[in-house]
């Protein structure tokens, strides 16, 4: 890979090193610039660019990341599009994370330019967050050192929780308030629910080893996934109380102790199969704790043994501090985490379709489909959180194309004001935790998925990408991502204007995505469009 300065007026294919300014226009990083863009260098004075150029031999930045992505990742996640040498992994649903940190670790040392990142094994993980991120660092690398760093098998896996029955014991001594059982049930309840399970049993007895024997058998006998027992005292050795009533059961204890606090009087044993839990009296309260640790696996079907409790020590000191300035008591017990962009999609089939004729563009046929419904299945493909078609004109035929496909609708009655309209009552039709828009033409169904999803992988606010238009071979083009904090600038728009305003007021929050899809500039709104799209011919009207 070559870097370094080079003239303006020969940097034609090579790839800017640092965003400048250049009469008038923004060329961010990572831009490959184009023979215009060297004239635009050039007129402005600019005599000379940094930028790299890649070798024979060397993959670019998003395909490197693609590629280490999908080899790095297992059952349970979905990896974003590439943008800018990243790829970032996603949960499909609740569950607990897992991989082998020496592997993960062993990756990370081939070269210092490919680069995955994950949260710590066995995390916790909500649908939808973020869970890992590979990264190539330069903007290009070695395909060599790729395929050295490319797993055998996959590294990151995700376990989904499962909806699985729990049960719970409580032992009950002279002097022990109901108040406290009840309280105590609840919180077990909510902690059930809180993985997608149920708690279906909750049984209370004498604390001494012949009741708890017998309630052990009543309950291993259901086959729930884990029994719970919450005792009238703590465990204070393998001896004691509970541990002597699972072995009355037929059972064994496998682990006594554990290197997490709160959590340390946690027991750990088996009575007919079924995984049973001598929980420390920390679970009476909802505070995350060791046996928090323990029952999460449980449920999403991981398996514990003694050893497993013995590692949990890295990271297991979760007792509040006297010098935090917030304690334990008055903590939301609710991690916060980093999920992925809620992205609505906004389908825009409202208008009158006038240039097409007296028939309605978007109800005309192409390869089989409707034009309106080629755009809705891709973006429904395309990872939005939830899509919204607004129609108008012929409302209830365009409707009845779509009525079996997960959308929304809202109707535009004043459709004919232009498209302003129909684009601010999409809007206005989103829900309230949605982060940003991406907004669709339905008259351009050549619109690849892959452009879509590289637009919902480029947004990220925070790096100054509120904007995101697809661009191809150095223009730019349909559909567009915006940012929620643009809404209500929308909501001040007026006839035919659509968001071209917009962006060019922000500029510097504009992200120009690269894609290879002439589809973005073509729309089909007229019937010669229709009839050079239908023979595969290449419209320039």
């Amino acid at each position: 890979m070559d870097f370094g300065p080079v003239p303006s007026g020969t940097a034609a294919g090579a790839i800017l090193a640092h965003s400048m300014d250049a009469g008038g226009k923004r060329l961010k990083k990572g831009r490959i610039l184009s023979s215009e863009d060297c004239d635009t260098l050039v007129a402005a004075g600019i005599a000379q660019v940094t930028v790299c150029r890649l070798a024979n031999g060397d993959i670019h930045e998003d395909e490197a990341a693609d590629r280490l992505a999908v080899a790095a990742t297992g059952p349970g996640m979905t990896c974003s599009a590439a943008f800018t040498g990243r790829v970032n992994m996603i949960a499909d649903a609740p569950g607990i994370l897992s991989y082998d940190p020496a592997a993960l670790t062993a990756l990370n040392r081939i070269d210092e330019g490919i680069t995955l990142a994950a949260l710590p094994p066995f995390s916790r993980v909500a649908a939808r967050q973020m869970v890992a991120t590979a990264k190539i660092i330069p903007f290009g690398v070695p395909v060599e050192a790729l395929k050295a760093a490319l797993p055998a098998q996959p590294i990151l896996t995700l376990h989904p929780f499962r909806p699985v029955s729990l049960a719970l014991i409580q032992t009950v001594l002279p002097g022990l308030k109901p108040t406290i059982l009840d309280k105590t049930e609840r919180v077990m309840a909510d902690r059930s629910r809180s993985l997608g399970a149920s708690l279906s049993a909750s049984t209370r007895c004498n604390h001494d080893a012949r009741s708890l024997a017998a309630a052990l058998s009543t309950a291993a006998a259901e086959g729930p996934a884990a029994i719970t027992i919450v005792g009238a005292s703590a465990i204070v050795d393998r001896r004691d109380v509970i541990p002597a009533a699972i072995e009355a059961a037929g059972g064994t204890v496998l682990h006594f102790g554990m290197p997490v606090d709160p959590g340390n009087l946690l027991l750990f044993g088996d009575v007919a199969g079924v995984p049973v839990i001598g929980a420390p009296g920390c679970v009476r309260s909802p505070k995350p704790n060791g046996y928090d640790w323990v029952l999460e696996r449980l449920v999403a079907g991981l398996a514990i043994d003694g050893f497993a409790i013995m590692d949990m020590g890295a990271g297991g000191f979760l007792k509040e501090i006297p010098t935090r300035p917030l304690p334990r008591a008055e903590a939301d017990p609710t991690p916060s985490v980093t999920t992925a962009p809620k992205i609505a999609g906004v389908l825009l089939a409202a208008g009158q379709s006038r240039r097409m004729g007296p028939a309605n563009k978007l109800l005309e046929e192409l390869d089989g489909k409707c034009l309106v419904r080629h755009v809705a299945e891709t973006l429904l493909s395309s990872g939005t959180s939830q899509a919204t078609a607004v129609t108008g004109h012929e409302a209830d035929r365009i409707r009845e194309v779509l009525g079996d496909l997960d959308l929304s609708f809202v109707d535009n009655p004043d459709f004919a004001k232009g498209l302003a309209e129909t684009v601010k009552r999409g809007i206005a039709a989103l829900p309230q935790d949605a982060d940003g828009a991406l907004i669709c033409l339905g008259d351009m169904p050549r619109v690849k998925l892959s452009t879509m999803r590289k637009l919902l992988a480029a947004f990220d606010p925070v790096e100054g990408r509120s904007i995101c238009v697809p661009v191809y071979n150095g223009k730019r083009g349909n559909p567009v991502l915006l940012a929620r904090r643009f809404f209500a600038e929308i909501m001040e728009l007026s006839g035919d204007t659509g968001a071209k305003a917009l962006i060019a007021a922000y500029e510097d929050q504009v992200a120009e995505v690269p894609v290879d899809d002439p589809g973005i500039f073509l729309d089909l709104d007229t019937p010669e469009a229709l009839a050079h799209a239908r023979a595969g011919v290449e419209f320039k009207g």
